[in-house]
C-alpha cells in the first residue's frame, strides 16, 4: 500500500507494509490534520487508535513511517529528536513500524509546526 502525504511545501509518498495499524490507518484515508515537530521528526494526529504491535521500537532509521500509540498519530522521523543519543531518531515510545516514505526523508524538513497535513491512499 503507498500513501501520499501533503504539506503546504512539499509531498512526499510512503510504502507500507501489512500490519494491522496500516490496515486501520487505510480505511481511515484520507484524512487531514495538523503537523507537530519535535526536533527533526514531523507527527500528526490520526483518527485512528489502535494498540502497540509486537514490533515496536522506540529507535529507528530515518524515512521510518511509525504510528505512535500514545498520540494516535503518524511518527515521521528524518533525524535526531529532543531525546536522541547522537544521531539516532528515537522515538517519544516505541511506535508501530508501518513501512518507509520513498525517496529522501530530508524533504520533510519542510514541514512547520502547525501545517496541514494531508493523508491519501495513492492507487
Amino acid at each position: 500500500m503507498q500513501i501520499r502525504i501533503i504539506w503546504p511545501a512539499g509531498t512526499a509518498t510512503a510504502t507500507l507494509r501489512s500490519t494491522p495499524t496500516s490496515e486501520a490507518l487505510r480505511t481511515a484515508l484520507p484524512f487531514q490534520s495538523t503537523a507537530n515537530t519535535w526536533g527533526q521528526e514531523v507527527y500528526f494526529g490520526t483518527p485512528v487508535s489502535v494498540p502497540v504491535e509486537p514490533d515496536a521500537r522506540q529507535v529507528v532509521e530515518p524515512g521510518t513511517v511509525a504510528f505512535w500509540t500514545d498520540g494516535d498519530s503518524l511518527a515521521l522521523p528524518f533525524g535526531p529528536t529532543p531525546i536522541s543519543r547522537g544521531d539516532e531518531c528515537r522515538l517519544a515510545s516505541p511506535c508501530n513500524l508501518l513501512g518507509t516514505l520513498d525517496g529522501d526523508p530530508q524533504a520533510l524538513r519542510t514541514v512547520r509546526d502547525g501545517d496541514s497535513v494531508r493523508v491519501e491512499l495513492l492507487g
